[in-house]
């Protein structure tokens, strides 16, 4: 697999924001004219470098390491011993991993499909039937926290329809919630994990967006916000359960800064594509448009941050997806959940592709490299 086919289709203009280890432990980096620059000595890391150079300001040449295309990166797959003299990594480090959940009307009506039918998937397919000829059509339509949404909310409570879920969905709230530990998101051509007692599980296709110490949109990735269906459908409080597990957070290839070549708008108009392969010769395709958002992605990060709450150091916000696999895998009326091995494939023209093969929890390498491992080796190398 060469480097050019999991990057943005136009990405020899792309300005690209990264991390990789060349082999002595994370490095920052840049991708600008196709090139590689290790920007370490101007910031130890991409949350420094974010907060040190504003939008609209040149962040300075760091130090060439050749094309992109020679280094030599390659997937789990295809390196599962670790050979390969460079591995790229999550392009994060310091910055908070949040989310946003229920930010479109078919991913809302799943939710709402979990919670009634507690976990238990084969009760979903009855139920999407009814809920889909009940509320479809209003969700897609309605402009969350308007005069509108609260007349839909009295309805669909006179009815006995509301749910949680719908009171993010529609209310003035956004939900945005913490998807996983500083440092524990994992990158393209890595691992991505489902525990291994969850038998309805799915992955959620999105675009992420990475905002600076200050709360400014500067670029964004793609995503894999992986989500146990039978969990979070048992109850709501356990979604940390649901969301934070091992592994089970994946971003990349890189972010893509905000330039001349790539703008909001660009997110805002994104379609992202979703396949899946399993080795059972099972493939899944699905896309995700983000016009159809309810919340626009400046909204979700103005709720993410504000008085009320700063991020000193950045965050990564998943902007939700309507993504939901109602396909059957293997009983008709079960739908679809994930079997180790599945290749899944995330992609968008103008931020390439994240690949991730799907393990079990307790079966990908444990993470072990946490905040005080990382400020030990860049003081180490002499970054601090």
């Amino acid at each position: 697999m060469g480097v050019s086919e999991f990057l943005p289709e136009d990405w020899e203009s792309a300005t690209l924001l990264g991390r990789i280890d060349f082999g002595d432990g994370p490095t920052p980096v840049l991708v600008r004219g196709g090139r590689v620059e290790d920007v370490s000595k101007i910031a130890p890391t991409v949350a420094d470098l974010m907060n040190a150079y504003p939008p609209g300001s040149e962040i300075p040449r760091g130090e060439d390491k050749g094309p992109l295309e020679a280094l030599d990166i390659r997937p789990i797959w295809e390196d599962p011993e670790g050979a390969a003299a460079v591995k790229l990594l999550a392009p994060v480090d310091l910055q908070c991993l949040k989310a946003a959940g229920v930010t479109f009307a078919v991913s809302t009506l799943e939710r709402v499909i979990e919670e009634r039918a507690r976990g238990d998937a084969a009760a979903a397919l009855k139920i999407r039937e009814q809920l889909s000829a009940s509320m479809g059509g209003d969700l897609k339509s309605v402009n969350p926290g308007s005069e509108g949404a609260e007349r839909l909310k009295q309805t669909l409570i006179k009815d006995g329809l509301w749910s949680q879920y719908l009171e993010v969905a529609i209310g003035p709230d956004a939900e945005i919630f913490t998807k996983g530990p500083t440092l524990s998101s994992m990158g393209w051509g890595d691992h991505v994990g489902v525990r291994y007692d969850s038998h309805w599980n799915n992955p959620e296709p999105e675009v992420v967006l990475l905002c600076d110490g200050s709360g400014q949109i500067r670029g964004a990735s793609l995503g894999n916000d992986v989500n146990l269906r039978d969990f979070e459908g048992r109850s709501a409080l356990l979604l940390s359960k649901a969301k934070d597990n091992n592994a089970s957070c994946a971003i990349g290839p890189f972010f893509r800064l905000f330039d001349d070549t790539f703008a909001l708008d660009d997110v805002r108009s994104a379609e992202v594509e979703l396949k899946i392969t399993g080795r059972d010769n099972f493939v899944l395709d699905g896309k995700s448009n983000m016009s159809l958002i309810s919340r626009d992605p400046a909204v979700l990060a103005g709720q993410a941050f504000g008085k009320q709450h700063q991020y000193p150091d950045g965050f990564a916000l998943f902007l939700g997806t309507m993504f939901a696999p109602i396909q059957d895998r293997d009983t008709p009326g079960q739908g679809f959940t994930h079997k180790v091995g599945d290749r899944v494939r995330v992609s968008t023209p103008k931020l390439g592709v994240l690949e991730n093969e799907v393990t079990t929890c307790d079966k990908a390498k444990p993470w072990t490299f946490g905040i005080s491992a990382l400020i030990r080796n860049l003081a180490g190398r002499g970054l601090l």
